[in-house]
């Protein structure tokens, strides 16, 4: 049995990595906590654990209401 590997997916495992929000930068830089996050958003402390991390990406309604609670502009919260 012949078992094919594509060479491009190490590369594609580190590009699903990519840091697409500051969310975790942002939250140090206002100096408070996922947790105090979670709170004010009615979520589970892990949920928000895992956007600071990039692990996965909250909907683009739940960026907003992040901007709104850290008082800052919507496209603080992504890198460039």
């Amino acid at each position: 049995m012949i078992i094919k590997i594509n060479i491009f997916t190490p590369y594609a495992i580190f590009m699903s990595k990519k840091v697409i929000n500051r969310l975790k930068v942002v939250l140090a830089e206002k100096n408070v906590s996922s947790k105090w996050l979670a709170e004010q958003l009615d979520k589970n402390e892990a949920t928000v654990s895992r956007w600071c991390t990039n692990e996965v990406q909250p909907p683009l309604k739940t960026f907003v209401k992040i901007a709104e609670k850290l008082d800052v502009k919507l496209t603080t919260l992504f890198n460039d």
